[in-house]
């Protein structure tokens, strides 16, 4: 089994992912993915993406941001992995290398939001250290 990870750059990089992108955020189609992973990567936004012999089976949409409260953190968007292809340990591989990387660029740490019903999610991050400290309040518009 030939694995790669790899920061997804090119067009053809980023379709790719798109199938897994799709599993957490359901309201995606083909035709806008492209043109908004581009749209936030004008933001900074980047594509963290495992492959596993040719296809995409986790990855990870992840940004450094500056904050008053926490300093300079990189914030994770997105964490997925393909349903078929849980409890193999690929997120936890993304996890480990978004870890690494907040460390190697002198981030003060390393930040996510995750749906209250996310119960394999929190084990991971409980797991990797991470630790609940808040709520995330929304306001929808539209």
């Amino acid at each position: 089994m030939t694995a790669e990870m790899f920061i997804a750059k090119s067009d053809r990089e980023i379709q790719e992912c798109f199938p897994v992108f799709k599993v957490l955020r359901p309201h995606l189609s083909e035709e806008i993915f492209l043109p908004q992973v581009r749209r936030q990567q004008a933001q900074g936004f980047q594509v963290l993406a495992l492959k596993y012999d040719g296809v995409v089976k986790s990855a990870a949409g992840f940004r450094f941001a500056e904050f008053f409260a926490w300093g300079k953190v990189l914030y994770i968007d997105d964490l997925v992995t393909l349903p078929e292809e849980k409890k193999r340990g690929y997120a936890g591989q993304l996890l480990d290398w978004l870890i690494t990387h907040a460390q190697s660029q002198k981030c003060d740490g390393l930040h996510l939001d995750t749906g209250y019903a996310r119960h394999d999610a929190h084990r991971l991050y409980l797991r990797k250290g991470l630790q609940f400290n808040g709520h995330h309040l929304t306001l929808q518009f539209g």
